[in-house]
């Protein structure tokens, strides 16, 4: 579904605006989320369009997929352990996703004659929680988390912030963090762009907690697959240098203006091809004044697999 078959929609303020603490440019140089430097890392021109132009994207049926899906698995939680059933996640589907329609009701343009038929859809959501069961015995486990705002200011004082899915933690202390991906697992090669983000909230986990988390943990609900990724004090430390990196990058591109495209084979799903050199087209002109490039959504998965920022 392209583009130009769908109604587009701003971009939401970010749901971390609540409880981050703010961006002043003088004792914080900036923020950064795991989704806004996958951005940068994918295309510079991708992050400037969604962080500094705030252009407007359809809503994705994946995307909503991924919303609905992680609200299900965070309310399923809720419930008694005994309660935590395969049938019981099957009844929850239909009326959380009437409140994210109540929540915003354009989603429901995404099932227009050029979509998905909302019944088949709601099938495939309903495929993807049946295999979370065939991963993981939610009767079995009490996290302590879920759906957490973390954020840590680095010496640098640079600001990372993001939501993590679930956080465990062991009778013994070992910290476990946990993120649900509705897509199917990366290929052999690709795991490590797939770690990145865990690793930048194990990271912020650490400069808070004063702990390394015992495991990284990579749900992919698309093939029931498990990544699993043990970390140490030098993964992390690499990591801090290579957000810091990244924010340099993104300083320097806000200076000069020049925030090229990367074409890739992520451009077939890019909402902003009409605008992008690469496919011929030219992008708004920049602001006059100079905008802070500030990742302001953490959970700002627009346009992914994973959510629709803005969404409960």
């Amino acid at each position: 579904m392209s583009t130009s078959e769908v109604e587009t929609r701003e971009q939401p303020a970010s749901p971390a605006a609540r409880v981050s603490t703010p961006v002043d440019g003088v004792e914080v140089l900036g923020a950064l989320s795991p989704s806004r430097a996958g951005d940068f890392m994918a295309c510079p021109l991708l992050y400037r369009f969604r962080t500094i132009d705030k252009l407007p994207e359809p809503f994705s049926p994946d995307a909503v997929r991924g919303t609905l899906v992680h609200k299900v698995l965070e309310d399923l939680f809720d419930l008694p352990a005994v309660d935590r059933t395969p049938e019981r996640a099957r009844d929850l589907l239909v009326p959380t996703w009437d409140s994210l329609l109540e929540a915003e009701p354009p989603l429901a343009e995404m099932f227009g004659d050029d979509g998905p038929e909302v019944s088949s859809w709601l099938t495939s959501c309903r495929e993807v929680l049946d295999r979370y069961f065939s991963l993981e015995d939610p009767r079995r486990l009490e996290p302590e988390e879920r759906e957490l705002y973390v954020e840590a200011l680095l010496d640098s004082r640079l600001l990372l912030r993001g939501f993590v899915d679930r956080i465990d933690v062991s009778p013994d202390g070992r910290v476990r963090v946990v993120d649900y991906k509705t897509g199917r697992s990366p290929g052999p090669g690709f795991e490590a762009k797939a770690l990145f983000q865990m690793k930048f909230y194990a990271l912020v986990i650490w400069r808070t907690r004063g702990v390394v988390p015992a495991m990284l943990q990579l749900v992919y609900l698309g093939n029931a697959e498990i990544l699993r990724y043990v970390p140490d004090e030098h993964d992390l430390l690499a990591t801090e240098r290579k957000v810091e990196a990244l924010w340099r990058a993104i300083r320097r591109a806000e200076e000069s203006g020049d925030w090229r495209p990367s074409p890739s084979r992520m451009c077939d799903w890019c909402a902003h091809q009409t605008l992008c050199p690469a496919f011929g087209g030219t992008p708004p002109p920049l602001p006059e004044r100079p905008v802070p490039a500030v990742a302001q959504d953490p959970a700002g998965d627009v346009g992914t697999d994973e959510g629709v920022s803005g969404l409960p």
